[in-house]
């Protein structure tokens, strides 16, 4: 267990078209940074799970949907012991180049911090990459930086 991952119980409670919602007792941006999206990992009730932590009109909340519930046991009402940790790279775990800078463009950090973590390991791969030849790792950053910052999940394929 990572020190950004965060345990409580909740009560799970009904949500609409027959999603269960899981309250998050925490503020995930005070928790783990302010970001667009708080894409996390982890257990409820003994189950993996992942997801996103979304803004209801009751706070922080973790929803899940039918597909999920099939076979998990659950139901509104049930109390459960919940263990959620931010997915993918965080900026914390970053290079120091890489994350200096995304933290010279605002949008393209935002955007960074928003993707999947398959999106955002895939650019940092491709800037890990450059390790026999570091002269080409400066410019990768610059154009993942670009490329963030234009909200493209992806580099455009060679």
């Amino acid at each position: 267990m990572g020190a950004a991952t965060r345990t409580f119980t909740a009560t799970v409670a009904a949500g609409p078209r027959g999603r269960l919602v899981v309250p998050v007792p925490f503020d995930p941006d005070e928790a783990w940074g302010a970001k667009a999206r708080h894409l996390v990992g982890g257990t409820v009730g003994g189950r993996r799970v992942r997801g996103e932590v979304e803004r209801t009109a009751d706070g922080p909340a973790l929803v899940m949907g039918p597909a999920w519930q099939r076979d998990c046991g659950l139901a509104a009402g049930t109390t459960v012991s919940v263990e959620l940790t931010p997915e993918g790279p965080q900026r914390a775990d970053l290079a120091e180049d890489v994350a200096e800078a995304l933290a010279a463009d605002a949008a393209a950090a935002l955007f960074f911090d928003s993707l999947a973590q398959f999106y955002r390991k895939a650019y940092l791969r491709w800037v890990d990459a450059t390790k026999r030849r570091p002269d080409e790792r400066a410019g990768r950053i610059a154009e993942m930086v670009r490329l963030l910052a234009a909200g493209h999940k992806e580099r455009p394929k060679p």
